[in-house]
């Protein structure tokens, strides 16, 4: 199965959203490469950059539902060409 190379970089705003969004990211955990988390107290947000080697449909699929989560915002960036 053909799977590409993507970062999905989220803001979360609401607390409330932390255990749901980490339970989709432990769903998906067979294709993450790795996981940046920072907090940012002053302004009371998380900033989260998760690398995943995915088929197409699971990307999409994650970053559909991260972004119903309330008080989460993210995007996807893929790497030009470099799908396995």
């Amino acid at each position: 199965m053909e799977t590409r190379v993507a970062v999905i970089s989220m803001i979360i705003e609401n607390p409330e959203s932390v255990q749901a969004l980490n339970d989709l990211l432990h769903r998906y955990g067979q294709y993450i490469i790795g996981r940046m988390g920072i907090p940012y107290r002053e302004r009371s947000i998380n900033i989260i950059c998760v690398a995943i080697d995915a088929p197409q449909d699971a990307i999409s699929a994650l970053s559909g539902q991260l972004g119903k989560l309330d008080g989460v915002s993210s995007k996807v960036a893929y790497a030009a060409g470099a799908k396995k």
